[in-house]
């Protein structure tokens, strides 16, 4: 595989966020107080990527234990994030990553409190 094949593939419920740089009001028109800013609580980003959602099982499968269960016909509960909305999120559920040069975070879908969607100027 060449270096121009590589891509990052999200998993599960999470998603891939390209982050903003904490201000006082985010390029979308999203307000944030002083003490969101000051200790870093919340961080906003655009998504990037998203994983398929979580993973649900089959209820007759449920006998199963869940890591015997496999097959081509995984259900997923979809994501309610899509690629290209902004989103506002818990800056401690994030983790960091560097992928070709470029600072990305993976956050998972539970830790995003809300989504802005439409016109993206």
């Amino acid at each position: 595989m060449s270096d121009d094949q590589k891509r990052l593939i999200v998993v599960g419920d999470r998603v891939l966020i390209a982050p903003e740089e904490g201000e006082e009001r985010t390029n979308v028109g999203l307000f944030l107080p002083p003490s969101a800013i000051e200790g870093r609580q919340v961080q906003g980003g655009r998504i990037i990527a998203t994983g398929p959602g979580t993973p649900m099982a089959e209820p007759a499968s449920m006998d199963e234990e869940p890591w015997k269960i496999h097959g081509p016909d995984v259900k997923y509960l979809p994501m309610q994030a899509e690629m290209g909305d902004y989103a506002l999120f818990f800056r401690k559920a994030a983790v960091e990553i560097t992928f070709e040069g470029k600072t990305y975070l993976v956050v998972p879908q539970a830790a995003i409190l809300v989504l802005v969607r439409g016109k993206h100027g």
